[in-house]
């Protein structure tokens, strides 16, 4: 990545124009080629980019980027003030806490939390349509489908209700009844759920964690 600090303009021609007058800016040319235009005052967004596949062509004071589909953004270097360059590396990617995978697992290991004396069956539990997040059985020994979203919306209903007209066909099974288990659950959502007699659970990942609140307790 190639780091350049200097006073310069920009004019964009293409689908319309644009200028920016003169200023010290941020110019990020990026090892896919791209190139943005960036100041102290807009968080992560650019004033103006081109996005890759495009080029770079440096004249004694002017940079002119350049695409396939003759868009041009032309950038006048007054005075530069920063240059350099960094590899990086490759990118190992995003690593996100607290997605339905992790919420998956903490629920399967803590399979009580949906009642006392429950029990796993399995997670990933395969179906013709796609696996069910989690099945299990509660202490009386009915089975027990459950599916698992950080947000609760309407289309994770109807997957749960398609899971469970599934599963009902098979008499090893049924009865099967559902749970639609999230972080959050959309009013609309609940209401559609209860309607088909899922119950909705509200999970608490903090507290499935073990994870103690912050918050002060009288008791």
């Amino acid at each position: 990545m190639r780091l350049v600090i200097a006073r310069c303009q920009v004019d964009y021609a293409g689908r319309l124009t644009a200028h920016l007058p003169m200023a010290t800016r941020l110019l990020l040319v990026k090892a896919d080629g791209s190139v943005s235009v960036h100041s102290d005052d807009r968080a992560y967004k650019p004033l103006n980019w081109m996005s890759p596949p495009c080029w770079l062509t440096e004249e004694p004071g002017t940079w002119t980027v350049a695409n396939k589909s003759g868009e041009r953004l032309t950038i006048t270097l007054d005075e530069v003030l920063h240059d350099s360059t960094h590899d990086l590396g490759a990118e190992p990617g995003l690593v996100k806490d607290g997605v339905e995978a992790h919420l998956q697992q903490l629920v399967a290991a803590h399979i009580h939390t949906l009642g006392a004396g429950w029990t796993l069956i399995r997670r990933e539990y395969p179906t013709a349509i796609g696996p069910v997040d989690i099945l299990c059985r509660d202490h009386t020994g009915v089975t027990h489908a459950v599916e698992i979203k950080r947000r609760g919306e309407l289309d994770g209903v109807e997957q749960l209700t398609r899971y469970l007209d599934l599963l009902n066909r098979d008499p090893l099974l049924a009865p099967v009844r559902g749970i639609f288990a999230a972080q959050q659950i959309r009013p609309q959502a609940r209401t559609l759920a209860e309607d088909r007699g899922i119950r909705c659970v509200t999970l608490d990942y903090d507290t499935l964690r073990g994870i103690e609140p912050d918050e002060f307790r009288l008791f």
